[in-house]
């Protein structure tokens, strides 16, 4: 069977390439309108943070025995405290200064840490076995679907509408987004600004080192993997909007689908396609398809 003189299984097998994909957009791009949308930040680190989750998965199961299961839930908490950390000594500084010196700050720290860990491990991918218990996968008649990569995409479906949820939806999220608005008013009533701003900041690293273990099983592990997804990332952003929580989401998964369609029909675009949606969104809309013009 064939639509528009494509065989359905490449079709659909494209679509859920770009779901993978999409959600790893999604997740990453929701921690980076997190960090924005409430400090002011732009964390170029991001993508080196994703890799540091990848390999702190690696590093587990290797040296300390734990599996996938244990990476989860330990791995985020481990780079959300690295986070911290980082805000407090590094990040701290730079709230009252222009952008620029965050990106380069950012920028700088990426460099190093990807330098780092290409010295000690070098270019090449490292391997992280899928858990047992996702192996496999479902004849859905018109497409084979991996059961892994059906994990991932409801996972970090559920991870960002939760995270939306908490931002945009309950009294915590509303501190946060009045702490960067007046937080001398919120610090009135009791709230520790600098240590909310400090925990926010860790949870956007941690939103990325989770999208680094769920993506070491499908891409290998390797230091250069930040690097390559961090500037369409960044794209992803600017086009959902700078900041908007609602943006990130659905802008990540549904230019996974484009880049997918984008392979079916027009392969020799696809690397290109989310660059140029940019460029034509910055054209029409400058603050991006979610975000509010300042």
């Amino acid at each position: 069977m064939e639509i528009f003189g494509v065989p359905t299984q490449a079709l659909f097998g494209q679509l859920l390439i770009g779901l993978i994909n999409g959600s790893f957009y999604a997740l990453l791009s929701l921690g980076l309108a997190v960090i924005f949308g409430l400090l002011n930040i732009i964390n170029f680190a991001h993508g080196a943070q994703y890799m540091l989750g990848a390999f702190c998965a690696y590093l587990m199961a290797t040296k300390l025995g734990l599996n996938y299961w244990w990476a989860l839930i330990l791995t985020p908490i481990v780079m959300g405290l690295f986070g911290v950390v980082l805000e407090k000594l590094m990040i701290s500084r730079l709230y009252k200064l222009d952008h620029l010196y965050g990106l380069l700050l950012t920028f700088g720290l990426a460099l190093i840490i990807q330098g780092i860990f290409r010295n000690e491990f070098g270019s090449s991918g490292l391997p992280y076995p899928i858990p047992p218990q996702l192996s496999g996968g479902q004849n859905l008649g018109f497409m084979f679907l991996p059961n892994y990569r059906g994990w991932v995409i409801a996972v970090s479906l559920v991870v960002c509408l939760l995270t939306w949820f908490m931002i945009e939806r309950t009294k915590l999220g509303a501190y946060l987004r009045a702490a960067v608005e007046n937080p001398s008013l919120v610090q009135a009533f009791g709230i520790n600004v600098p240590r909310m701003i400090t925990l926010t900041y860790g949870f956007g690293v941690g939103l990325a080192a989770l999208a680094g273990v769920m993506a070491a099983p499908i891409y290998q592990v390797s230091p250069q993997m930040g690097s390559d997804l961090i500037i369409v990332v960044f794209a992803v952003v600017v086009i959902g909007g700078m900041g908007s929580i609602m943006g990130a989401i659905v802008t990540g998964f549904g230019l996974g689908l484009v880049e997918g369609l984008t392979k079916v029909f027009y392969p020799e675009a696809s690397n290109t396609v989310i660059f140029v949606i940019m460029v034509i969104v910055l054209l029409l809309r400058p603050a991006g398809l979610f975000g509010t013009q300042k």
